[in-house]
């Protein structure tokens, strides 16, 4: 039995050593397999590429000259990014919008790899937890979606990257492109790829930054006549599209708190790991990364002729005033973008000068690191057509061709023009650097003393005495605006934020931005666009005295020599509309409210309204914009304004009237009239009014509001011996106060009390002095009374006026 068990043992102990052997052989095999297998793979991504041009970066990518492809290297550990993308050739519309450079939106985005493909993931930076706690953070990740917005196929690949072709994203509608298209109604297109193509002339990678682009067509059927008037085949449409992979920056930048008093856009995100009792969301101002070592530079485009050229950088560097102020000297610079650089490029700040069929708003841009509101690269547009509608305004106003004038004289007054127009380019060119440095406008800064070049100023413009006539020796003002120096303090300089704030209220500087000074039924008396003066009532009536000077003396005087007389209608129309601006500024006194952007800290003031001595003031001024004598056109001049020569092309500068080709001069009359009555009759100032009425009787009510108008527009047309204009501009104020009660929907009270004065003015009518308007007026009411309709429509709109 001892040598049965040893036999046995011997036996199992000689299969488990072969079985072992045999193991290790089946180990053995594989593995020597696989790195072969390996190897082949390492060389997979050349293999494919082999025959390429290669541009290495910060993403690699391959450039398949035979196919016309863009490949890809995307690495298994690819970090996160910024996408941007952007459009490096317009469609030359303003009201399309899409613009030469327009940069599109900034995602921040990485990589997926799973198996044969690859996804573009844009994560979702809106809502997020600063908390270590790692499940936390994971917890809000889970909560919101990402965006895939783009799927691709692995070519190639090894073991630290895969080869992707990028080609078919690239040439996508990224840019939203056909969106922006169907929403101005010019027609439904989508892309042609077989008319599309890649661009390697400005497809270039660098270690921080890689950079792509295509040229892409667009098909479909052009309806619209925006699109008609400047493209060549309304039906295919072909532009530019950029694709940007911006590194992420390192963590030395320190984002900045956002104060509402700061005079910085808030770059905001919800942080739901803050804790209970704080809020969740989170404000930093966009700004620069900056150093006193290193300036922030902005290069200019070499396309701009001159001497706006030499205006442009003039006001582009009056920032380095700014930043002296806050202790930098050498804290900014300007100077013309390098002629093998690429505009698009995030590491050129930039300023364009973009040409489109029609003048447009200029804007600044910025590509921001979505995570802190770190400026990467700011992006101007300043439209080229700006320039020459300032010039139409400044010879309008001066008469430069007057046959009294000798040729220096003439000369004198062509280059006080161009001075004004160069005084204005060079304010447009600092404001929007300005925005591109994270600054948002002050529309209060007009009223202390030109304070801000992020306001939007209208020319200064004052009479001149001694030769009968205006000057413009002081349209608009050189340099940097204190407000300016004190935002970039908070925003750049080392002084501690809450001293910069302070410093600002001592000095009395005032700050109201967008929301509150755009809405036609706005409250802030000092929230203005395109406004003069402390006092926007005083400025009204010295505008509206500018105005008069300016009609008196105009005519052919206005006009160069040897253009067709037709174009003088171009120059009227904004000498015709000077108090037009001024207007919206003046209304906002009444039922007007101060207040400022309060923080609770000891410093905040409560609302007050207006006082009623300014309200009534401000009423009095406004009933003059609609009163016939203002509103009049002399007849020497509508004998000048004539139809558009043949080969004058339409253009919606001008009035719109019911007299055919020529100009109506009663259209223009009504026309202004109802921009003003809409300001006056606007259902929120109206609501206003009544509240503050309750409380101060001093401030205006409504029917004095109405009594007013009636006084100024429908007393006069009742008359036997009333013009023909003074019954338009009636019908004109009826109809638009018809139009505010249809408004006021929401307010029962204010409706009551205009139907109420509507029943008024329908006894006074009855007891006018009989005529065609007083027969229609009675018509007119009758239709409204039985059957809630009223037979006029409200004037034709005015001509463009934003932006001069």
């Amino acid at each position: 039995m001892p040598h049965t068990k040893l036999n046995l043992l011997s036996t199992l102990a000689a299969s488990f050593w072969f079985l072992i052997v045999a193991l290790s052989v089946s180990i053995v095999a594989p593995t020597a397999t696989a790195q072969n297998e390996t190897t082949a793979s390492q060389d997979a991504i050349s293999t494919y590429t082999a025959a390429m041009t290669a541009h290495a970066g910060l993403f690699t990518f391959y450039h398949d000259a035979n196919t016309g492809k863009f490949y890809l290297e995307v690495p298994v550990d690819a970090p996160e990014f910024i996408f941007q993308t952007s459009l490096p050739w317009g469609l030359g519309s303003n009201d399309i919008g899409l613009d030469r450079g327009q940069l599109g939106a900034t995602r921040l985005a990485n990589f997926h790899i799973e198996g044969d493909k690859v996804l573009l993931v844009e994560q979702n930076t809106k809502f997020r937890a600063s908390s270590p706690n790692a499940a936390e953070r994971a917890s809000i990740q889970e909560a919101f979606a990402d965006s895939v917005i783009a799927g691709f196929t692995v070519a190639a690949k090894n073991d630290t990257a895969v080869l992707i072709d990028y080609t078919p994203f690239l040439l996508s509608d990224v840019h939203g492109v056909s969106a922006s298209l169907e929403r101005t109604k010019q027609g439904s297109f989508k892309v042609a790829t077989d008319r599309s193509v890649v661009y390697p002339e400005r497809s270039r990678s660098f270690p921080e930054n890689t950079e792509l682009e295509a040229k892409v067509t667009f098909t479909g059927k052009g309806t619209g006549a925006y699109l008609r008037s400047v493209a060549p085949d309304p039906d295919a449409i072909t532009l530019h599209l950029h694709h940007s992979f911006i590194a992420l920056p390192d963590d030395g930048y320190q984002p900045r708190a956002f104060h509402p008093q700061s005079g910085f856009w808030s770059h905001a995100f919800e942080d739901y790991s803050a804790p209970l009792g704080q809020s969740t969301t989170v404000q930093y101002i966009p700004r620069h990364r900056f150093s006193a070592d290193e300036p922030i530079i902005y290069y200019l485009d070499p396309g701009v002729p001159e001497p706006v050229r030499t205006a442009l950088l003039d006001g582009g560097r009056w920032w380095a005033d700014a930043f002296a102020a806050a202790g930098f000297p050498n804290g900014f610079q300007v100077k013309i973008l390098p002629a093998d650089a690429d505009p698009m490029d995030v590491r050129y700040n930039v300023i364009q000068w973009v040409h489109r069929s029609t003048r447009g708003w200029s804007y600044g841009a910025s590509v921001i690191d979505p995570r802190t509101g770190e400026i990467l690269k700011g992006h101007v547009t300043l439209g080229s057509l700006r320039v020459r509608q300032d010039m139409k305004i400044a010879q309008g106003l001066i008469a430069p061709y007057a046959e009294s004038l000798n040729e220096a004289e003439q000369q004198q007054r062509m280059a006080a023009v161009e001075a004004m127009a160069l005084a204005r380019i060079r304010q447009l060119s600092a404001h929007e650097i300005g925005h591109t440095l994270g600054i948002a406008h002050n529309f209060a800064a007009s009223g202390d003393d030109r304070a801000s070049v992020m306001d939007y100023p209208h020319p200064l413009v004052s009479i001149d005495t001694d030769n009968n006539g205006l000057t413009l020796a002081a349209a608009y003002k050189e340099g940097i605006g204190l407000w300016d120096k004190r935002v970039i303090a908070y925003g750049y300089g080392n002084e501690p934020l809450d001293a910069v704030i302070e410093q600002n209220r001592a000095l009395g500087l005032s700050y109201i931005s967008d929301r509150d000074a755009r809405p036609a039924g706005g409250a802030h008396p000092d929230a203005h666009l395109w406004d003069n003066g402390s006092d926007a009532v005083t400025e009204l009536e010295r505008i509206l005295g500018v105005r008069q000077t300016a009609l008196e003396n105009f005519g052919l005087a206005n006009l160069a020599p040897n253009e067709p007389i037709s174009r003088l209608q171009d120059i009227f129309v904004p000498m015709y509309l000077l108090h037009r601006y001024q207007t919206e500024a003046a209304v906002k006194m009444l039922g007007g409210v101060h207040y400022d952007y309060g923080i609770h800290d000891g410093t905040a003031k409560p609302l007050r309204a207006v006082n009623g001595s300014q309200q009534q003031r401000a009423l009095r001024q406004l009933l003059r914009t609609i009163d016939a004598d203002t509103l009049a056109v002399n007849p020497t001049i509508q004998a000048w304004l004539q139809p558009l020569a043949y080969g004058e092309p339409s253009n919606r500068e001008h009035f719109q009237g019911a007299t055919g080709l020529i100009p109506d001069a009663h259209a223009m009359a009504t026309s202004s009239a109802t921009f003003s009555l809409d300001l006056l009759l606007h259902p929120e100032r109206l609501g206003r009014l009544q509240q503050q009425h309750a409380h101060d009787d001093t401030i205006p009510a409504v029917a004095d509001v109405l009594n007013g108008i009636a006084a100024t527009t429908l007393a006069p047309a009742q008359q036997a011996q009333a013009t023909a204009l003074e019954q338009q501009l009636a019908l004109t104020s009826l109809t638009a106060i018809v139009h505010s009660f249809q408004a006021a929907t929401s307010n029962a009270l204010l409706q009551a009390q205009l139907q109420a004065f509507l029943l008024e003015q329908q006894e006074a009518w009855q007891d006018a002095a009989p005529s065609a308007t007083q027969a229609f007026v009675m018509s007119a009411f009758e239709s409204w009374f039985t059957r809630g309709q009223w037979p006029l429509a409200k004037a034709r709109p005015l001509p463009p006026g934003s932006p001069i």
